[in-house]
């Protein structure tokens, strides 16, 4: 059943005038549809010139054109355009008739212009999908995601889009799960510039195809030295290729090599040191009721967080499980490295040198292996302190959000198109 709503022609209702909001256009009626609303609409232009000769046009009868708007009040709204048809009197004009435009929709749009920006900023500030906005907007995937991608490609093409931008991280993404290994690798850039009270609004700026230092170089040249030359910090994962292309197209920029990485590093080192030692000890991988193995996930806790009880069961499964005290000692090292970031900025870097400096002389391999890891990236460990804790956190973050768009977006249909405009600000 429907319940409905209209004005007589020439005298509008303001007040649907303004909850539709449209400059220029006017609400004739409104029906409340099981579907949703449907707004009767029309321009208020009485006169027009035809636009090759400049004859006043005469009326020749409206044209209906059907739209999918903005939700209202939670129901999907669709608006009848009474479009208006003119006719140039002039028989010597080539122009026959010509329909009335509005910035309202373009030319055979199934969707308001304004509900194109909506669906679009929609993916890029909060957690939704194409199917969540086409459900609201009562269309169908594809008009969704037709008129996103329309809107995505006018917002890359924006001169100004890269203005302001002084920080980036980067990091490789896996776009496709198909194919050889590593061929839907994508190389991620993210904008870490700081906000005025001095907070990171991450934003995707660009996925390009490939897991490389050239990828990443590439893109930096493309965008010209006016923009590297304002990159004053790079951030990043300990992977070469990006580091080379930094020291390549930012020379300038201090390259940062994020904290979360380097400890991660050092987990990873407890854990090779605890397997090695459990095939050593007990001749086979590790068990349900193995010493070591029960306590594989105690290792990776800061011991600052540790109880009473997980400190005390901690010693007392090294105590039977570690005889050459090993595990024991690559488990002080890794607490010693994720101290360096709890310090401050003086006994951080005070930390950073004890460590590069006893770690490779350790005669555990693992460990010795990993010192001499840091040991290559220590300027940029060390950078860590001289950019106010700078990090590639807000690159993971937007990176976790890459995931949740993949699964709604056809398979390398506009990679840096769609990601680049629809980049949420990730607040770090």
């Amino acid at each position: 059943m429907n319940n409905s709503m209209s004005c007589s022609h020439g005298r509008w209702c303001t007040r649907a005038d303004a909850l539709l909001g449209v400059e220029g256009i006017h609400v004739s009626s409104v029906t409340a549809t099981r579907a949703g609303l449907v707004l009767g609409v029309e321009t208020g232009e009485d006169v027009t010139g035809c636009p090759d000769c400049g004859v006043v046009a005469v009326g020749h009868g409206r044209r209906r054109v059907r739209l999918h708007d903005i939700p209202c009040f939670g129901r999907p709204v669709r608006l009848l355009w009474a479009k208006r048809v003119w006719r140039c009197p002039d028989p010597d004009c080539p122009r026959t008739t010509v329909t009335e435009n509005h910035p309202l929709a373009g030319s055979r749009a199934k969707l308001t212009v304004r509900a194109a920006g909506w669906a679009t900023d929609a993916l890029q500030r909060f957690d939704t999908s194409v199917s969540a906005l086409a459900h609201q907007l009562g269309v169908s995937w594809h008009t969704v995601w037709d008129a996103v991608r329309v809107e995505a490609s006018r917002r890359i093409s924006a001169t100004d889009r890269l203005t302001g931008v002084d920080a980036l991280g980067v990091d490789e993404h896996v776009w496709s799960h198909t194919g050889p290994p590593g061929s839907g690798m994508v190389t991620g850039i993210v904008d870490h510039t700081r906000g005025a009270h001095g907070m990171v609004h991450a934003r995707l700026l660009d996925l390009v195809p490939g897991r490389s230092g050239k990828a990443y170089a590439d893109w930096l040249k493309d965008r010209g030295t006016g923009f590297t030359a304002g990159i004053k910090t790079a951030a990043l994962d300990p992977f070469r290729g990006y580091a080379n292309a930094i020291r390549d197209e930012l020379p300038e920029a201090i390259t940062v090599l994020d904290a979360f990485h380097v400890v991660k590093l050092g987990s990873a080192m407890v854990d090779e040191v605890r397997r090695r030692v459990q095939q050593e000890t007990l001749g086979h991988r590790g068990r349900k009721g193995d010493p070591l193995y029960g306590i594989r996930r105690t290792l990776q806790i800061g011991g600052e967080h540790l109880t009473e009880k997980q400190a005390a069961r901690l010693d007392a499964k090294l105590t039977v499980g570690d005889p050459g005290h090993e595990v024991t000692l690559a488990w002080q090292c890794y607490q010693k490295l994720r101290n360096i970031y709890h310090a401050r900025p003086e006994r951080g870097r005070e930390l950073v040198t004890e460590v590069i400096t006893a770690f490779p002389t350790c005669p555990i391999p693992e460990v010795a292996r990993l010192g001499r890891t840091l040991k290559q990236w220590k300027t940029a460990i060390l950078a860590y302190f001289d950019t106010r804790g700078a990090s590639n956190g807000p690159t993971e973050a937007i990176q976790c959000r890459c995931r949740h768009w993949i699964a709604y977006a056809e398979v390398w249909v506009m990679p840096t198109k769609l990601m680049s405009a629809c980049s949420r600000p990730v607040a770090s």
